[in-house]
């Protein structure tokens, strides 16, 4: 058996964490999984400074892979980690086999993490930076998620952290499409469908260089649904 190396690359407020049910079936399949918390959220909340930006969340990744001198990797983003994924792609596309949106934000090049979503939405994420001066955003009510068991919704509250503010008016240059050429999919997660995503998906739906797969569960596939979506990354091992 081929043993696949997947990076699990975790949301806004979320951390490493939130792919535990996934990652154990992936291993129990054979595979290595790495679940990096990006800085200044999860166990690494205490790292949160003005300084932690997208291109900090990028570069912790591709650390990763080097340090673990991973090679063929099957790289999946969930959410605000769609992007973080598309800057890694960018710089150590030779490590990557297969790039995995899963409910992704998806930046174009040139554009930053606001660009996708909808004037309104951008004005509510800036308004809920301003207590903190712009540091992060407060912890949201894990009901926005689409997750409707009570002991999924205790665990995600509980474990939440703030998120930093910095990536998100932050222009990202990819020097080319996104992915720079590896192969991807975009995972739609249709049960409820998460609002803030929807121009995003209008926009790459049924584009021939988007691959698209629909789950029927809600944007915190990993909680919610982790036999249905480890299931589909197994297609690529």
């Amino acid at each position: 058996m081929t043993v696949t190396s997947y990076v699990l690359v975790h949301g806004a407020w979320h951390g490493g964490w939130c792919w535990r049910r996934v990652a154990d079936r992936l291993v129990a399949s054979g595979h290595r999984v790495f679940c990096p918390t990006l800085t200044g959220l999860g166990e690494r909340a205490h790292l949160l400074t003005r300084d932690v930006n997208m291109i900090t969340h990028i570069a912790d990744v591709v650390a990763l892979l080097e340090a673990e001198e991973l090679e063929e990797v099957v790289l999946v983003g969930h959410s605000y980690g769609g992007i973080v994924i598309t800057g890694v792609a960018a710089r150590a596309k030779a490590r990557l086999r297969q790039l995995v949106y899963l409910d992704s934000a998806i930046v174009e090049d040139g554009e930053s993490w606001s660009s996708a979503h909808s004037p309104q939405v951008q004005a509510e994420r800036r308004k809920l930076a301003e207590p903190s001066g712009g540091l992060s955003m407060p912890v949201p009510k894990a009901e926005m998620f689409g997750l409707r068991e009570p002991k999924d919704l205790a665990w995600v509250q509980r474990r939440m952290t703030l998120q930093p503010f910095a990536p998100y008016d932050q222009k990202m240059h990819w020097g080319g499409p996104v992915g720079n050429g590896v192969p991807k999919v975009y995972i739609d997660c249709t049960d409820p469908a998460y609002a803030g995503l929807a121009p995003v998906k209008n926009r790459i739906r049924g584009k021939p260089e988007w691959p698209w797969v629909e789950l029927k569960t809600g944007h915190d596939a990993m909680v919610s649904a982790p036999v249905e979506t480890a299931k589909l990354l197994l297609e690529f091992s």
